[in-house]
């Protein structure tokens, strides 16, 4: 129920943190990964070196999921490569200032990368996967899919699109077996949580409400993604599911 042997997942953000994780975790699974990233070297990456000790096939691509047209081209390409089965929408980007003071650069930066990308990239290799009856798409979320956050009003509003969006497109594509879902990590210790984690008040005060008592490791988010790409989820469809050491129940 878990085996992925014989698929080709496409991971973004696979160049680092919970995206190479995820990578990773694909490839035990028996997935070769089709990596993305703005900056992925074209050979000898983490991303490659943890997939092919894995025993499986990494391909990596550059694209910029900034840059709309670019995004597009991507699309086209990872079609052109054959059948997609899984597609990770990882790759995502913050901006921290106050709302007041958020200028709309971050804010078109933020919803392009963390939102308009991904729906442009699900939307292409989403209509191979219908036509084909088959497919897993998993969106990474975010707790601010939930919550609202502080200084990061893009973040928050293109979190909580990804949420609407993984419902969205489970309605209608549920019925011609593709799986729509997503992972909502909790507060993982990644470069984008490092201006948390380097301030001693916020730091402390998120650790204190974690249930589980610590931050999250990108490896933590590993087996759920293969859960969510492998057939032990085919009814599962239009869920945003929590990795976040119990942070939403308290």
């Amino acid at each position: 129920m878990f085996d992925l042997s014989g698929r080709t997942a496409v991971v973004t953000g696979a160049r680092r943190g919970i995206g190479l994780a995820m990578a990773e975790a694909l490839a035990m699974a028996g997935a070769d990964v089709i990596g993305v990233s703005a900056q992925l070297e074209p050979s000898g990456s983490e991303a490659e070196r943890r997939v092919t000790a894995a025993g499986r096939k990494f391909t990596a691509v550059t694209a910029d999921l900034a840059d709309r047209a670019a995004v597009r081209r991507l699309a086209a390409d990872l079609n052109a490569l054959g059948d997609i089965d899984i597609l990770v929408n990882n790759a995502g980007t913050i901006a921290r200032a106050p709302a007041a003071e958020h200028p709309d650069e971050y804010w078109d930066h933020v919803i392009q990368v963390n939102l308009s990308s991904q729906f442009v990239l699900s939307r292409e290799l989403g209509r191979e996967m219908v036509r084909r009856g088959r497919g897993k798409i998993i969106f990474t979320a975010s707790l601010l899919s939930f919550q609202g956050g502080i200084n990061v009003p893009g973040y928050a509003a293109a979190k909580s699109g990804v949420a609407g969006l993984t419902k969205a497109l489970a309605n209608e594509w549920a019925a011609h077996g593709v799986n729509v879902n997503a992972i909502a990590p909790g507060y993982i210790a990644t470069d984008n949580t490092q201006a948390l984690r380097d301030d001693p008040v916020r730091h402390r005060a998120i650790l204190e409400r974690i249930p589980a008592g610590r931050w999250g490791r990108p490896d933590d988010l590993g087996a759920a993604t293969v859960f969510l790409a492998a057939p032990a989820s085919d009814y599962v469809n239009g869920v945003v599911l929590p990795v976040d050491g119990g942070w939403l129940g308290r």
